[in-house]
């Protein structure tokens, strides 16, 4: 839970697959945050030499970097519940229930090789009146990949919304880092992006450090905040009952990233 079009370059080599993820404020532009340890299972991306398509959800144009965003200064008394897009469905299906039961609206930054393997899955967050954005196609250390390879993962990503949604997502998020670095920003507007979506609150969720560990790390979260959390894994789930309690008790309401940033 954003770039224009540069000159092409020969692919350069990707670096093989890292381990994995945390994905931060509004209209900066960042350096590379550390990555997070959370295992990655997903290859190299594959590569194309296709131009930018100029239908729906492609850029209508060439595009200026994207705007990386954190957290919102409207002072609302809102925050974004973001989450990372991957991982069993059936889990996935039951926390969006229990959003559902708290009329909590969350954005889910989805990747690729989940939307492929799983592809009721976009319409099973739409459905919940939640919104889709892209998180790259399979969940690699983007940071350290050569600006094609870097841009195909974000294209392959935002064409499968395409095809399924019929639009690209409202948001990039970054894959392995919390700030988006210039060149992401540059890869992301690329395709079409304007605004790469980071946060200032991890949940830490993806370390499965269990739930009263991620209710606390929520619980630092403030008016305008944008939390990152992940579908895939049991621990967030027992966790949220107790968080979104928490967000209610402190008179915030769980709202889309879009909401939050409008």
């Amino acid at each position: 839970m954003r770039d224009p079009v540069t000159r092409r370059r020969l692919l350069g080599l990707c670096l093989g697959t890292a381990a994995v993820a945390a994905c931060s404020a509004p209209g900066t532009r960042r350096p590379a945050a550390p990555a997070s340890s959370e295992p990655n299972s997903a290859g190299p991306p594959a590569t194309s030499d296709s131009p930018e398509p100029a239908g729906p959800g492609g850029p209508a144009g060439p595009a200026g970097p994207a705007t990386e965003v954190v957290r919102s200064t409207s002072g609302r008394a809102q925050l974004a519940l973001t989450f990372h897009g991957a991982g069993e469905v059936t889990l996935a299906r039951r926390v969006l229930d229990l959003l559902a039961q708290h009329n909590a609206h969350v954005t889910v930054l989805a990747v690729g090789t989940w939307l492929q393997a799983s592809p009721d899955a976009a319409k099973m967050v739409l459905d919940g009146g939640h919104e889709l954005g892209n998180h790259t196609w399979s969940h690699p250390a983007l940071s350290r990949y050569q600006p094609e390879p870097m841009h195909v993962e974000i294209q392959r990503c935002r064409d499968k919304l395409v095809e399924l949604t019929g639009g690209p997502g409202a948001f990039f998020r970054q894959s392995q880092g919390q700030h988006a670095t210039a060149a992401e920003l540059e890869q992301a507007g690329r395709a079409g992006y304007a605004r790469v979506l980071s946060y200032d609150i991890d949940s830490t969720d993806w370390r499965d450090p269990g739930p009263a560990a991620i209710r606390a790390a929520v619980a630092t979260a403030r008016a305008g905040s944008v939390i990152s959390m992940h579908l895939g894994h049991e621990g967030t789930l027992a966790a949220l009952p107790g968080i979104l309690t928490d967000l209610a008790d402190r008179g915030l309401t769980a709202v889309t990233a879009t909401e939050l940033l409008r």
